[in-house]
């Protein structure tokens, strides 16, 4: 658009505002049907943010305090001009005010309040904020000669104005925006590394001087009430924080290493929404899940690697469980999330307030259904068991490889066979598997060797039938492609057959008759239909097939 064209767009624009153009008012119009409106009777163009691809460095070209303060995204360069979305097109002193700061005439678009907000919390992170307070914290460092006054540290952990506190807090809300589940804060020879592990996959988020390791570390062990001066032993705490409008609980980890002491902070988030088993697992698998849970006594396992998804699976299975005639108790290390009218302990290895020993006071305590974190030892084992066989509904995590090796599991544990028999209602075991973004998903042929891999493993019609796709990557994805994770799912439900099998110790036996009861509906198939539907990629679906990483 030349000069001249600009001014007449504009001169268009404001005499809409002279002559009190009305603008849309309908409240039970959605607001992009608003904006679409207004776009048409303006002459001008609507860009929805969730479906055009955004260029971060293109739409930085403006701060974000002046997007949020214009309500304005810079979102194409088309040479001559800028191509300039707003929630207010008629907002000409905005758009007089962007003009000069690119020093280029600008096209006007129509974009909604709130996708303009979602964009702005994902293109515009914190990095340079990290790094430049990073910076800060390490001059602090180097002018005091790199020793660190613990005594100074512990009196001002209420200073909001300290270098250090302004970097955790900035670190804090920029994993915040982006869902990360974990921080890893990792000293190395050269530099202190920070990431952040999103949708179970690490990123770097900064590299620093790692002289103000020791300084951060200090001030972590301060929030979470840990012992500053034990550097020689791992220590594990918990903390609260607030984030903008969201609450976390944040279980921290501390392991001394070669150059340091190495941090992990679990992120979790109390805000966030349940999810519902509907909304969790496939339809059989959910049947049979559901058939366990409606016992009135037995003991229900899921199981799976850490990370893969048992907790939210279990909390799922909690909510539908919960009602007010019904006792829910639950010890768990942690009390990940807090569900309400479901009385919830804490473990506490340090004081002997242990799994068993919690278990065997909960049977005084007239419950209905318990839930136990996870089974790490034989005792623990034995008391969920025995507590099944006695008229309780027992829930709980347990680590194996797969669904039909789980009742193994309990065998090399010295739970007597015949318990496991008795007591055994149903195993789950899951994975889980990124999905491809939406926002920027196109169709794509996959690698060769991937194609070839995956073609051992599908018939031919599913393969002619298959949506190939991959994520191009965008502001909403953060560039990887990906965005959000699925469950895979298989379910052993225990039947006669099977009780046999253990009462006469057979593993063999058992194992092949719990696959032959899986049939087809494996972890492994669940992840390859996830494929065939676009869904997610061969190369995720081959992170949970067994032997999948060698092609």
């Amino acid at each position: 658009m030349s000069q001249k064209d600009f001014e007449i767009t504009r001169s268009f624009m404001v005499d809409s505002v002279f002559h009190q153009e009305p603008r849309p008012t309908d409240t039970n119009q959605s607001e992009d049907a608003a904006a679409q409106a207004t776009a048409k009777r303006l002459g001008i163009p609507y860009v929805d943010l969730r479906k055009c691809e955004l260029h971060p460095q293109i739409i930085k070209l403006i701060s974000e305090s002046q997007a949020r303060r214009f309500k304005a995204l810079v979102l194409e360069d088309t040479g001559d001009t800028y191509l300039v979305g707003f929630v207010d097109p008629w907002d000409m002193r905005a758009q007089d005010e962007i003009a000069g700061v690119l020093k280029r005439p600008v096209d006007v678009a129509v974009i909604t309040a709130e996708q303009l907000t979602e964009t702005i919390e994902k293109v515009y992170r914190k990095t340079e904020q990290i790094g430049q307070f990073a910076r800060e914290v390490g001059a602090d460092v180097q002018s005091q000669d790199n020793v660190v006054d613990l005594t100074a540290l512990s009196g001002s952990l209420e200073d909001a104005e300290a270098p250090i506190v302004k970097l955790l807090q900035t670190i804090f809300d920029d994993a915040a925006r982006i869902n990360a589940s974990d921080i890893h804060f990792e000293p190395q020879e050269k530099s202190l590394i920070v990431r952040f592990r999103i949708d179970g996959i690490l990123h770097v988020q900064v590299e620093t001087d790692p002289r103000i390791a020791s300084t951060l570390i200090v001030r972590l062990k301060l929030m979470a009430g840990l012992d500053i001066a034990e550097r020689r032993l791992p220590q594990d705490g918990r903390m609260n924080i607030k984030s903008g409008d969201s609450r976390f609980d944040v279980r921290m980890s501390t392991m001394p290493t070669q150059f340091g002491e190495s941090v992990v902070l679990r992120l979790l988030r109390q805000d966030s929404a349940r999810l519902q088993l509907s909304q969790i697992m496939p339809r059989r698998a959910r049947k049979m899940f559901e058939k366990a849970l409606s016992s009135p006594h037995g003991i229900v396992l899921v199981t799976g690697p850490t990370g893969s998804g048992k907790t939210t699976t279990l909390y799922a299975a909690m909510e539908q469980l919960n009602k007010p005639e019904v006792k829910i108790l639950t010890c768990e290390d942690p009390v990940e999330y807090r569900l309400p009218g479901i009385n919830q302990v804490q473990i506490n290895e340090k004081i002997e307030l242990t799994f068993a020993r919690v278990l065997r006071s909960f049977l005084r305590q007239d419950p209905d259904i318990l839930l136990v974190g996870e089974i790490r030892d034989n005792e623990t084992a034995d008391i969920a068991c025995r507590a099944a066989m006695t008229g309780h509904l027992v829930l709980s995590t347990i680590h194996t490889n797969d669904a039909a090796t789980t009742p193994l599991r309990l065998l090399d544990m010295n739970v007597p066979d015949y318990l496991i028999a008795a007591s055994l209602l149903a195993v789950v075991s899951q994975r889980l598997v990124r999905i491809i973004c939406a926002n920027c998903a196109v169709p794509a042929a996959p690698p060769p060797d991937h194609l070839e891999w995956f073609k051992q493993r599908v018939n031919e019609q599913e393969l002619s039938l298959a949506r190939f796709r991959r994520g191009r990557g965008c502001v909403r994805c953060n560039g990887v492609g990906y965005f959000g994770r699925r469950g895979v799912f298989e379910v052993v439900e225990m039947n006669a057959e099977l009780a046999v099998a253990i009462q006469h110790s057979d593993p063999t036996g058992f194992e092949r008759l719990a696959r032959e009861q899986i049939g087809i509906y494996t972890i492994e198939r669940n992840a390859y239909e996830l494929v065939l539907a676009g869904e997610t990629t061969i190369a995720e679906a081959m992170t949970v097939a067994i032997g999948g990483d060698s092609i």
